[in-house]
């Protein structure tokens, strides 16, 4: 990440900043994406309080921040627009930077650690029903003007459904998984690097099956599974765009995203009476309480069957 063009800190912050990046890389095996969050969050708070000061802001500007300055700065990003689930965010990345300066002796994280996050409602995960989740499945390759990328997005949005995947676990598949058409599981290198085990389904490997035997690319192991049309990685923009394609031809709301896709799997499992700590595993949850937002989804459905179908939950007229 280039610090060339950016004036929110001193040569001195930006050194820092630099360094605990890289550790969070080296050290904590933090994922491209966590990294470039942390990257973002701190750059929009030390450009608020170089504004703030009216200078770059330096080493002595975080050594002592007082929870007023905190509140100034979240202050200015909901202003900007950002939710509490953003700001949120934002003051986690804050904090993370500042524990790592006061590690070194260069800064007291005091402050930080008094504030307390905005509260974010907590939203539901929106699965799709069963009946659409298939059919998303079945016509994912309609928009394809080519037999072997209609094969290919069937085969990314099948593996979405059918493992619980998140987009950036079946993007970052290499060129030898999915190849042996006996496998009955895979492992899956999830967030933090947790890796798990994920039951295969037949028609997942039929899907990938018929995908390799269409690509005009070579799928090795030292490259990408899925291929965008030139041969490159296939972008999670491309498989987005595709979602969008199909929610319109479908009739589905503007919820139904890939990720839904995971949760669609999730709920559908539970509903047919999966275990919750099977699938926690299954989708890679560190903490079970993550897992259980899927059980007021199935309670919700339930009470709106009970609400239609009971007698006595009917209204009279």
């Amino acid at each position: 990440m280039s610090e060339t063009i950016l004036k929110h800190a001193t040569d001195e912050l930006l050194a820092e900043k630099a360094a605990w990046l890289e550790a969070l890389a080296a050290e904590r095996n933090a994922s491209p994406h966590t990294i470039t969050s942390y990257e973002r969050d701190l750059r929009q708070f030390l450009t608020f309080l170089t504004g703030y000061n009216a200078r770059p802001a330096g080493l002595a500007d975080v050594a002592d921040l007082s929870a007023a300055e905190l509140r100034a700065f979240l202050a200015d990003r909901r202003r900007d627009g950002a939710g509490a689930r953003s700001l949120g965010r934002n003051l986690s990345g804050v904090r993370a930077f500042l524990r790592h300066l006061e590690r070194k002796g260069l800064v007291s994280a005091a402050g930080a650690r008094a504030m307390r996050a905005p509260k974010a409602q907590k939203s539901l995960p929106r699965p799709l029903s069963v009946a659409a989740a298939l059919e998303v499945a079945e016509e994912a390759g309609s928009f394809a003007l080519e037999p072997w990328i209609s094969a290919r997005d069937v085969a990314v949005l099948t593996l979405l459904y059918g493992c619980g995947l998140r987009i950036s676990e079946a993007l970052g598949l290499d060129g030898a998984a999915l190849a042996d058409p006996a496998a009955r599981a895979m492992p899956i290198a999830g967030k933090g690097g947790k890796t798990r085990i994920v039951p295969l389904l037949p028609v997942v490997l039929e899907a990938v099956a018929e995908y390799r035997r269409l690509c005009p690319f070579a799928l090795t192991g030292d490259a990408p599974l899925f291929r965008g049309a030139k041969g490159g990685p296939l972008r999670p923009q491309i498989v987005q765009r595709n979602m969008a394609r199909l929610r319109g031809a479908l009739g589905l709301p503007a919820s139904a995203t890939p990720h839904a896709l995971r949760h669609s799997f999730a709920t559908h499992l539970l509903a047919a009476g999966g275990d919750l700590r099977t699938i926690q595993d299954l989708l890679g949850h560190a903490s079970l309480s993550t897992t259980q937002a899927y059980t007021a989804v199935d309670s919700a459905r339930l009470m709106s069957i009970y609400r239609e179908a009971h007698p006595r939950a009917r209204r009279r007229g």
